[in-house]
């Protein structure tokens, strides 16, 4: 049995729409009209117990409003869901023992109390012991390298020790499943790697399912082996990374080194032209055209080296939203 599983799963909002001007304010004080916009339409997918699974999607594409209903945080218009055997929106607590939701913008901790203060309150909500729990904030004190940091006021932490926190915090009663909603957010590049470090040594660890939406696209390649890509509230790829790019990718990447710099409207013929800096070009080359392309240039052009790669997947996903193609 998959521990998330979500069948034709749909969120419909109603926004009223008001018409400008005296006349349409008075209209909407006494009788609103609504519009029905579709945050969510038929997604469905599975996901085993021990996954670690990348959600990716632009602003707005419905990635949010996904992870609030598999947490019950809304109920869905349509569709069925079953979280670790639960159905998330009746919030039961043999549920709520079993998830956990990290959203990157938002905050558990009390400001201006240690952060070891607010892991006893939440301790006590969970019904852990004491000596459970003096056990379970070591362990994972050393998992996240916060030795030292929890007696001082969280205010007083770096956002890098304070996401950490909200991490210790959020996992303290070990969740089986961990719905992680931008955990990166704003952290500089050594407090990403610290967070993506413990993210994948707790999932080893203790075999924790977990969902993940980064814009932050080294945290997928860094974590996910199968990502879920959604656009426009529509559920388009599902699959592992190598795929995704064999789909929406045409493409290869070719970067040359040439003995001398160039002007670039005399490279522009060798392909879609990505960046010249000095000596160093990038092409972006159909795939059908790359073995003819690849001649030319080396027959054309004093070439000292050339490498042909799959393009970054973060350009790849860059395409898909900014052209609408899908």
């Amino acid at each position: 049995m998959p521990i998330v599983a979500a069948e034709n799963l749909s969120k419909v909002y109603p926004v009223a729409v008001k018409e400008p001007g005296l006349k349409g304010t008075l209209t909407h004080f006494i009788r609103r009209n609504y519009r029905q916009v579709k945050a969510v339409q038929d997604v469905s997918f599975q996901i085993e117990t021990g996954e670690v699974v990348g959600f990716l999607g632009a602003n707005g594409a419905g990635k949010t409003t996904t992870l609030k209903m598999l947490t019950g945080l809304i109920h869905p218009s349509s569709g069925k869901v079953r979280v670790a055997g639960y159905v998330p929106f009746r919030r039961q607590e043999g549920f709520l023992q079993k998830i956990t939701l990290v959203m990157g913008q938002k905050q558990q901790l009390i400001w201006d109390l240690p952060a070891l203060d607010s892991l006893k309150i939440n301790g006590a909500v969970y019904g852990i012991s004491d000596k459970e729990l003096n056990r379970r904030v070591g362990e994972l004190v050393e998992m996240l390298s916060l030795e030292g940091k929890l007696n001082q006021p969280v205010r007083k932490l770096s956002l890098g020790e304070r996401m950490k926190a909200e991490l210790l915090a959020a996992l303290l009663h070990r969740p089986q499943v961990l719905f992680l909603d931008e955990p990166t957010l704003g952290l500089d590049v050594n407090a990403q790697v610290g967070v993506r470090e413990f993210l994948r040594d707790y999932n080893q660890r203790y075999q924790a399912t977990i969902l993940l939406t980064s814009h932050y696209m080294a945290d997928i390649t860094a974590l996910c082996q199968r990502v879920l890509l959604i656009h426009q509230g529509q559920l388009i790829y599902d699959g592992s990374l190598d795929g995704l790019l064999e789909r929406f990718a045409p493409y290869r990447e070719v970067k040359v080194e040439l003995a001398h710099p160039l002007p670039q409207e005399k490279l522009t013929a060798y392909g879609e032209l990505q960046a010249v800096e000095g000596r160093e070009v990038r092409f972006l080359v159909q795939l059908e055209a790359l073995t003819r392309t690849v001649a030319k240039i080396l027959a054309e052009l004093e070439v000292k080296d050339l490498t042909v790669t799959d393009p970054p997947v973060e350009e790849v996903i860059g395409r898909v939203f900014s052209s609408g193609v899908v």
